[in-house]
């Protein structure tokens, strides 16, 4: 009977592990300091600076989030649901998050998330616990994806850390806003190719604006490494690819 009650708990273990997100994290040093990269899912991900959690469009099932909880700094894009989730919002906030999004998303949270929100249109920038959040456009400019992110109403973000520069570009195409980004240390750059920038369009720019190291998200089908080869080794951009879409 001990025998039998210990198999069941083992494998009731084993089914709550298999549940738990497995990140693939990467790390980066910028001027000797470490930031890590952890792939959520789609186009939300976490970045760990100084031991000081930040997420990005943290979306879909809440289970990929039970490690990812309590951030100092929630960065939000746009209203998008693949985006902009209040079950996991609600998850992953703690009493001294803060959240920075546009006012289309702002307008929408419910009273009593959270009290420390910020509203950022393009152009924009605020600063919080030492990071200085520059709220940057991210729009369609393809006739056929018009409709899906107009000029004004998102952001992508260039977050500014003691020792680097991160780039978050959220749903968007290589407008001219991208291209004339500088000094980017690592670059989160979106290529389905549906509702936003191709692979070609997306390779362009990142060989336009030179990041030091540029991450494919947001790619769901398209070739991450048709990416790399057309971004070449002759740019100066490292190319790393990580698994947007784990299983669990």
């Amino acid at each position: 009977m001990k025998v039998l009650r210990l198999i069941v708990f083992v494998l009731n273990g084993l089914v709550t592990l298999s549940q738990l997100p497995a990140y693939g994290v990467d790390r980066v040093t910028v001027k000797g300091d470490t930031v890590e990269v952890i792939p959520v899912y789609h186009a939300s991900l976490g970045l760990r600076i100084g031991g000081r959690l930040v997420l990005a469009d943290p979306a879909w099932e809440t289970n990929r989030y039970v490690n990812l909880t309590n951030p100092i700094l929630i960065l939000i894009t746009h209203s998008h649901r693949d985006h902009f989730d209040l079950q996991v919002l609600r998850f992953v906030v703690g009493k001294d998050t803060w959240v920075v999004a546009p006012p289309d998303v702002t307008q929408k949270l419910p009273q009593g998330i959270t009290t420390n929100i910020v509203a950022l249109s393009n152009g924009q920038s605020t600063n919080v616990q030492g990071m200085t959040i520059f709220a940057v456009p991210m729009y369609n400019v393809t006739p056929e994806r018009l409709r899906f992110h107009p000029r004004g109403v998102g952001n992508g973000y260039v977050l500014q850390c003691d020792s680097a520069r991160i780039y978050i570009s959220g749903d968007t195409e290589d407008i001219h806003e991208m291209l004339e980004l500088k000094d980017i240390d690592i670059a989160f750059v979106c290529m389905d190719g549906q509702y936003t920038m191709n692979v070609e369009q997306a390779a362009r720019a990142v060989r336009t604006f030179k990041p030091r190291i540029v991450y494919p998200y947001h790619y769901r089908n398209a070739s991450c490494e048709e990416f790399q080869k057309l971004v070449g080794k002759d740019s100066g951009v490292e190319v790393r690819i990580m698994n947007w879409y784990p299983a669990h």
